[in-house]
C-alpha cells in the first residue's frame, strides 16, 4: 500500500474540530482514542445564545445516550496521532511531496496518479481519493453531481484560555443570520516536534462571514469586528484581546459536494472529496473517519473482489451521508445567509422544538453523528461504544 501526501513535511496545523461519538468509535477501534482524548476537552453539549445571554437552544448528548459526549480538539492533535500511527505501519509506503493532479488509466485497467510535474505513480489496483473539498482529481471520475462553494465561510483563530473559563460546552452566539460567533474549547493542542506537552487550554474562535466581504474586512472592517465580538460575548474579552490584527485571523470557505455513487471500478472518494458540506453540524472529520472504517471493512469482506467491495461501500454509506448532507444544506441558511426572515423563524420555532423530547432527541442525534438515514434510526457503532 502507498500513501501519497502533497506536503513534503506535513505539520499539525488548523483550528478546533468536534470529535463526535462516531469518530471516537473509529479511533477506539484503532487503539488511538485515549491518546487523542488526553489532548482534547470533553464536552457535554451545545449552548446557543442571543447577544446579552438569552438562551436560544441547549442540547445535551445524554438525551441520546448517557455515555455520549463530544470532544473539542485541535485538528493538529488528530493529525499527529494518526500520522505517528501511519509511520509505525511497516506495510505502508509513505510518499511525501507528491501533488496529485489527475488520474490516468493503464492498459490493464489499473490507474496511475499524475503528479503536478507530469510524473506517473503506480499503476495501482485501487486509488482512494482523500484530497479534500477542492479535490483536483474528482473530475477524472465523472461522478460529481455538485461541487460548489458556499457563499459563506468562517473567520477563525485559536486563543489561549489559561484560566480554563471555557469548558463543558460548544458555545455559540447568534444574531439574525448574518452574525454567528462560535467558541469551541479545543483542549491542549498538538505537542509539536519537540514533543513537549503544553498544558494551556485553547479555544477556537469562529465568526461567520460571507466570502465576498473579506477584502473590505481586512482593509477597514477589523476594528468594528472586534467591537462586534465583544458585544456578542463580553465574557470572552480575554480571548479577543489576543487578536491584534487581521493577520492573526484566517478564513475557511465551505463547499457543497454531492456525488453518488462514490466509486468507479478502481477509484473511490472518501471524506470531503466525496461529500464536503457546511460544518454546521460538526461532522467533517467524523464522517471521514467513518468512511475509512467502512471502506476497510468492505475490502476485508470481499477480499480480492475490489469492484464488489467498492460497490458495497457506496451502498453502505448512502443513507448516512444522504441524511447529513440534506440536514446540513437545509439548516445552514438559518444560521449563515442574507435571508433575515430565516433568522426570525429559527428564533421562534427552534426553542419550541427543543421543548419536545422527540425533536430534541432528533437534534442531538444529528449532533452525535449517529443518525442513519433519519433521526430515529441509530447508526450501529462498533462494539465497546
Amino acid at each position: 500500500m502507498t500513501l501519497y501526501e502533497r506536503f513534503a513535511s506535513p505539520q499539525p496545523v488548523g483550528a478546533g474540530i468536534m470529535l463526535q461519538p462516531t469518530g471516537q468509535a473509529v479511533l477506539e477501534r484503532l487503539g488511538l482514542y485515549e491518546e487523542v482524548l488526553a489532548r482534547g476537552e470533553r464536552l457535554a453539549g451545545l449552548r446557543v445564545d442571543h447577544p446579552g445571554g438569552k438562551l436560544l437552544l441547549e442540547l445535551q448528548y445524554s438525551v441520546v445516550d448517557p455515555a455520549f459526549y463530544g470532544v473539542g480538539l485541535h485538528r493538529g492533535v488528530l493529525f499527529e496521532v494518526l500520522f505517528a500511527a501511519l509511520k509505525r505501519e511497516k506495510n505502508i509506503r509513505l510518499r511525501l511531496g507528491v501533488t496529485g493532479e489527475g488520474l490516468r488509466r493503464a492498459a490493464d485497467g489499473r490507474f496511475y496518479l499524475l503528479d503536478s510535474d507530469g510524473t506517473r505513480h503506480g499503476p495501482h489496483d485501487l486509488i482512494a481519493l482523500a484530497d479534500g473539498a477542492r479535490s483536483r482529481m474528482r473530475d477524472d471520475t465523472g461522478l460529481a453531481r455538485c461541487a460548489e462553494p458556499y457563499p459563506w465561510g468562517a473567520l477563525w483563530c485559536v486563543a489561549e484560555d489559561p484560566e480554563h473559563v471555557f469548558k463543558d460546552v460548544l458555545y455559540q452566539v447568534v444574531e439574525g443570520t448574518r452574525r454567528m460567533l462560535g467558541l469551541l474549547p479545543s483542549g491542549l493542542g498538538p505537542r509539536g516536534e519537540s514533543r513537549a506537552a503544553p498544558m494551556v487550554p485553547l479555544v477556537s474562535i469562529y465568526w461567520s462571514a460571507p466570502a465576498s466581504s473579506l477584502d473590505e474586512w481586512r482593509s477597514s472592517g477589523f476594528p468594528a469586528w472586534k467591537e462586534d465580538l465583544l458585544r456578542m460575548a463580553p465574557h470572552a474579552e480575554a480571548l479577543f484581546d489576543q487578536i491584534e490584527s487581521p493577520d492573526d485571523v484566517l478564513f475557511s470557505g465551505y463547499h457543497d459536494v454531492v456525488m453518488r455513487p462514490w466509486n468507479t471500478r478502481a477509484v473511490v472518494h472518501v471524506g470531503d472529496a466525496a461529500h464536503a458540506m457546511s460544518p454546521q453540524l460538526g461532522q467533517g472529520a467524523n464522517l471521514a473517519l467513518w468512511d475509512a472504517m467502512v471502506l476497510a471493512d468492505c475490502i476485508a469482506h470481499e477480499g480480492s473482489a475490489l469492484v464488489c467491495a467498492l460497490d458495497r461501500y457506496s451502498r453502505l454509506r448512502r443513507d448516512h451521508l444522504a441524511y447529513y448532507q440534506l440536514v446540513t444544506r437545509a439548516l445552514t441558511p438559518f444560521f449563515q445567509s442574507d435571508h433575515d426572515a430565516l433568522g426570525w423563524l429559527r428564533d421562534v420555532f427552534m426553542p419550541l422544538a427543543g421543548r419536545f423530547r422527540i425533536f430534541q432527541r432528533a437534534m442531538v442525534m444529528g449532533m452525535t453523528g449517529t443518525a442513519d438515514g433519519h433521526p430515529w434510526k441509530d447508526l450501529a457503532l462498533p462494539p465497546g461504544r
